[in-house]
């Protein structure tokens, strides 16, 4: 059985100058809030979660543009 989804989940997309540009956005705007979390959140687990969602955010943005045309 065929599953596009997974196909198109399990493949390198080798992303255009565009979409680097687009993903160079998103990085560059995910580390000033990281930059903010960091400098306003006390140190504690809160403050790991949010900085790990925040970078699964990103990550997941990012092949969100990769992955759809």
């Amino acid at each position: 059985m065929h599953n596009p989804q997974i196909e198109n989940n399990f493949t390198y997309h080798e992303p255009d100058r565009y979409k680097i540009d687009q993903l160079k956005m998103i990085r560059k705007e995910g580390k000033v809030l990281a930059t903010m979390i960091d400098e306003k959140v006390p140190q504690s687990r809160e403050k790991s979660i949010a900085l790990t969602k925040l970078e699964e955010c990103i990550m997941w943005a990012n092949a969100g543009i990769v992955r759809n045309e």
